[in-house]
């Protein structure tokens, strides 16, 4: 009877006898958990609602178009494509005061550098912007990458 009132006791306890290494009595039916940090969970947000105009500074035939639809197809508000006043030799994207954010994700969608983001002065070859807070003047670089990826996704 003793023994098993021991065993009951000793299975409701969780605990035979203390641990004395450390000086301190362990209890094993503690179990402790913690939290990470940094959250494990990836979030995706959608572009911010900001105007984008495309203008084709690059000479290519459709540049501006085919950027201006797969902007829009990530989720931008793009306004009608437009063509540049002069052409121009690397893609550049410019924001209006308070865009820069909004710059650096359209610039970070177009795996453009960062360093291709500048805020919009009226050096920048685009005559009219309009209602646009972020205006994508295409260069060569980024025409040829997009031209060709759009045709040849198209060819049958």
């Amino acid at each position: 009877m003793l023994v098993a009132f021991v065993v009951t006791t000793v299975l409701v306890l969780g605990v035979i006898h203390p641990t004395a290494s450390t000086g301190t009595a362990a209890n094993p039916s503690v179990t402790t958990t913690t939290k990470p940090a940094v959250p494990t969970t990836t979030t995706t947000t959608a572009p911010p609602h900001v105007p984008v105009l495309a203008a084709n500074a690059s000479g290519v035939p459709g540049a501006a178009a085919s950027v201006t639809t797969q902007l829009q197809t990530a989720g931008w508000d793009m306004l009608p494509a437009v063509n540049a006043a002069a052409q121009v030799t690397v893609t550049n994207v410019y924001y209006v005061a308070g865009q820069k954010s909004a710059a650096q994700s359209v610039a970070k969608a177009l795996v453009l550098p960062a360093s291709s983001v500048a805020p919009y002065t009226t050096s920048a070859p685009v005559s009219a912007i309009g209602t646009a807070e972020v205006v994508v003047v295409i260069g060569p670089d980024l025409a040829n990458r997009t031209t060709t990826t759009t045709t040849s996704s198209t060819a049958n």
